[in-house]
């Protein structure tokens, strides 16, 4: 059991949990909690830490012995150190990074029309997060970002996720007007979140091959994105609101293409 703070391994968590680069370079992320931990694809679980009395308490329940020398048992206190959370459950893992071709996550899946959200240096862990969580919900097939967006490997962005990392491909590219414009050429109609949009969104057809371009939460999208979509879609809002939050309009809109495909 390790009991001390300056141990090498619990240093490097530390580095894993506050450290992009890092991150990157060892190919590597972390989640924590009990559901995460169950979820995990066994096959790129790297390494399973846990508190101490998690392990007396889960130890029989979660076989937690089967997983060998890939198992390092932490004192509560250590354990508290290297968690990210204010009220950790005692279990953390380190993870393998998912890798994804931009043909992989921009094809449907199991029959269905390709479903996409294409994110423009979005910079909100949280939205990002949720925007995969509720994407899962609405069966989106993929997300698309530009390279400025916020790390997809942040742990607020994990903890956001409640497990849809796992499931949601994803990709970073460097051209996003590019990448959209090859969309349209690929049969995905591209749909523009903008505030000069003419239509509602509630008038066009997302029941074919579709992507949601959503911007920054300051800025919205860079013109050279936006120009890049097929059409610019408005969500009629009431009162004095200008925009919404960038997760909520990007679930208003999955939704209601999710609405649209179950009519089918």
């Amino acid at each position: 059991m390790i009991t001390s703070n300056s141990n090498p391994k619990v240093k490097k968590l530390l580095t894993w949990q506050k450290k992009r680069k890092v991150r990157e370079e060892d190919g590597i992320y972390i989640v924590e909690g009990l559901r995460m931990f169950v979820e995990a694809p066994q096959d790129k679980v790297r390494e399973v830490y846990v508190s101490e009395s998690f392990y007396k308490k889960k130890r029989e329940e979660l076989c937690l012995d089967a997983w060998g020398k890939k198992l390092e048992i932490l004192s509560d206190s250590v354990y508290g150190h290297v968690s990210d959370t204010k009220t950790p459950q005692g279990v953390l893992v380190v993870m393998e990074q998912m890798k994804y071709s931009l043909e992989e996550v921009i094809a449907g899946k199991e029959g269905r029309a390709s479903l996409l959200m294409v994110l423009d240096n979005l910079q909100d862990p949280g939205n990002l997060g949720t925007i995969l969580r509720a994407g899962e919900a609405a069966g989106v097939t993929g997300v698309v970002m530009s390279s400025d967006c916020v790390d997809i490997y942040n742990p607020k962005v994990i903890r956001s996720t409640m497990g849809s990392i796992y499931r949601m491909p994803f990709i970073y590219v460097e051209d996003l007007p590019t990448v959209v414009k090859m969309l349209g050429e690929k049969e995905i109609h591209t749909y523009a979140a903008h505030l000069k949009g003419k239509r509602s969104y509630e008038e066009e057809d997302f029941t074919k091959g579709t992507a949601f371009l959503i911007g920054n939460e300051g800025n919205g999208l860079r013109d050279e994105v936006a120009d890049a979509a097929e059409i610019y879609v408005k969500i009629p809002m009431c009162g004095e609101v200008e925009s919404l939050n960038a997760a909520i309009a990007a679930s208003v809109l999955m939704f209601e293409a999710a609405r649209q495909r179950r009519q089918i």
